[in-house]
């Protein structure tokens, strides 16, 4: 229980002033005498509360506001700085896809629809310990830099490529290594064993079957043996997730991590493990029970549905996929 939920139920049990027990006695006759006062201080006490109440509504209403108003301000400024890095000498895409060319203006698209660079930057930087010592790292799909800046902040090497020109232009004035290619095309294009480590983070649900195989099977070739894969892409168990990969007209399909895994596996792939990320903040409400025995077998079933219920309806947003590659 949130402390405002503990001092509003604290409230409401103490409102209430009891009559004495002794009703015939003086006790009694002086609890009768008071009365009227008493229910003049359960009146007020119960108008106190209301107004606490509306007060607690419109602060959490203003506080969702402010957050909202200041993530529109962060896109805006991002938009902003996209039409100024902007350049009318490259195509506005190079994906291989037809979707990817669908929306005029995929870099708003993004902006609104995922979150900040700030914010997308947090998300990734559990990622740069897990990536030291695998230089140079090639990072597929790399969007406005995020994960580029955190290593290059980190002192690992490592370049990027976006289909998007407005990405690319986005990310080369934070002065990062991008170029504009379509990742199979950068892939068939580098020789084998170049890289430590190949990074795809929210790429592979845009594209088709038959792409997501192809580039597993380079980026087994093009890494060093023992090199690192990490693949990042939409929970599909998540409900939440789901609602934002289907706001994404460029996506191909939700990919269940057996099925990604599978695919990475045959690939070539070794040590292949499945980590599940950005588990929303929402959870259900414990229930409070009354103590006693007699209330186990309920509490622990409400425990189980709970369970239950927070996995399917709050599990992780996101997975990854990290993997080796053979000899």
């Amino acid at each position: 229980m949130d402390p405002l939920e503990h001092a509003r139920a604290e409230a409401e049990a103490l409102r209430t002033v009891s009559a004495a027990a002794d009703a015939g006695g003086l006790r009694g006759r002086l609890s009768q005498a008071a009365e009227p006062l008493a229910r003049g201080q359960r009146a007020f006490n119960d108008a106190v509360l209301r107004l606490a109440d509306r007060l607690s509504e419109r602060i959490d209403a203003a506080a969702t506001q402010g957050a909202a108003a200041e993530r529109r301000s962060r896109e805006l400024e991002e938009r902003l700085l996209r039409l100024e890095r902007r350049g009318s000498e490259r195509p506005r895409t190079v994906a291989a896809q037809p979707r990817q060319d669908a929306l005029p203006d995929y870099f708003t698209f993004e902006s609104r629809l995922r979150a900040p660079t700030e914010e997308v930057r947090e998300r990734q930087r559990p990622y740069v310990e897990l990536l030291a010592g695998y230089a140079p790292v090639l990072d597929l799909g790399c969007g406005r830099g995020e994960l580029l800046s955190l290593l290059r902040s980190a002192g690992v090497e490592a370049r990027g490529v976006d289909a998007s020109a407005d990405m690319v232009a986005f990310a080369r004035g934070e002065g990062l290594a991008v170029e504009q290619d379509d990742a199979l095309a950068a892939l068939e294009a580098v020789g084998d064993r170049s890289f430590g480590a190949v990074t795809a983070l929210q790429l592979v649900e845009h594209l088709p079957p038959s792409s997501i195989v192809r580039l597993l099977e380079l980026s087994s070739s093009k890494l060093r043996a023992g090199g690192l894969l990490l693949l990042e892409t939409i929970n599909p168990a998540s409900s939440a997730a789901l609602r934002n990969y289907f706001a994404d007209l460029t996506h191909a399909q939700p990919l269940v991590p057996a099925t990604l895994e599978l695919l990475v596996h045959g690939a070539g792939f070794r040590e292949v493990e499945v980590r599940y990320l950005n588990a929303p903040a929402e959870r259900l409400r414990e229930i409070e029970l009354p103590p006693g025995a007699e209330w186990d077998v309920a509490r622990a079933a409400l425990a189980a549905n709970k369970r239950l219920l927070d996995e399917l309806l709050f599990a992780p947003l996101d997975y990854a996929i990290v993997a080796r590659a053979g000899q």
